[in-house]
């Protein structure tokens, strides 16, 4: 991978990132403390979580489009809001994240750290379009049974990309965000990735399939040029386990390049799809040093070559 993973100790918080911690534990707060379980199984939670994205995007200053996506247990919704770019509309940067959490489980690292991202990320663009098209879209459905399957909302949104031609350049797919561990041993992979990657659980992880490695490395070298935060990569075979477990699969299947941004969830965060994944559990300051910084690479990504 190109650049360096910083290996000192991390700056103090400036500013920016301050703020930004401070609005994350706002937003999962709200999503996996006052709202909680939200899915099909619990679809009166999954609206009202629906409901709040809606109001936050409108907050931020865009007015978001809703995509049914039908499902065998009722009809959820994907919200998208989009800035038109100036100078390559054609041309498609999208930035997505899924919005229900596993049933049972409310969700605070996954999802609500990665919706809280996406408002955040969305919210540092609003008023200043890039040269490329970017989208900002919460997915519905990501978790069992739907996952991988055609009622997944990732899915459903990408085969509609494909249908009419957009030319999505990249996709980039928040996962969990919220754990870190300057602990050896607290970083877990699937064999033989460990035998090439750090046991400290401190970095943030940026994967693709092997056809989506030429973004990876892109994504990389863009994140470490600007973030003083750990940072490992990796364009793998997409059978591995774990390495197609989000929406960046549904990219792939549809031929889009697509990463995953990750902490790497079940390899490293010990309550994921567990009762206990509570909002009490999330380092919030890294989680905002890894979101300010993903602001360059998207940024980056919807430039002009």
């Amino acid at each position: 991978m190109p650049g360096k993973s910083w290996s000192e100790a991390l700056p103090p918080m400036n500013a920016r990132q301050s703020a930004t911690s401070a609005q994350l534990r706002r937003d999962v707060t709200h999503l996996a403390g006052a709202i909680g379980d939200r899915n099909l199984f619990a679809m009166s939670k999954l609206t009202e979580a629906a409901n709040y994205l809606e109001s936050r995007f409108r907050e931020i200053g865009f007015t978001p489009v809703r995509q049914a996506v039908p499902a065998r247990m009722g009809t959820g919704h994907n919200l998208e809001v989009e800035i038109r770019g100036a100078n390559r509309p054609e041309e498609i940067v999208v930035v997505g994240a899924h919005y229900d959490s596993v049933f049972g489980c409310p969700g605070a690292n996954d999802n609500a750290t990665r919706t809280a991202a996406l408002l955040a990320l969305a919210a540092s663009f609003a008023g200043s379009p890039p040269d490329r098209t970017l989208r900002f879209v919460a997915f519905v459905n990501e978790e069992p049974p739907f996952f991988q399957s055609g009622e997944m909302g990732s899915r459903v949104y990408a085969k509609r990309c494909r249908e009419r031609g957009d030319r999505i350049t990249a996709m980039l797919s928040l996962e969990t965000l919220g754990c870190y561990s300057d602990l050896d041993g607290s970083q877990k992979y699937p064999f033989p990735v460990g035998l090439f990657y750090p046991s400290k659980g401190n970095f943030v992880g940026f994967v693709g399939n092997l056809g989506s490695r030429s973004l990876v490395r892109r994504v990389v070298a863009s994140f470490r040029k600007g973030a003083h935060f750990p940072s490992q990569g990796a364009a793998l075979p997409s059978w591995l386990p774990g390495i197609g477990w989000s929406d960046h699969e549904s990219f792939w299947v549809e031929g889009y390049p697509a990463v995953m941004v990750t902490d790497t969830a079940t390899f490293r965060y010990h309550h994921y799809h567990l009762v206990s994944d509570t909002p009490d559990k999330i380092d919030y300051d890294r989680c905002a040093r890894v979101v300010v910084g993903m602001r360059d690479v998207i940024a980056d990504l919807c430039s002009a070559d």
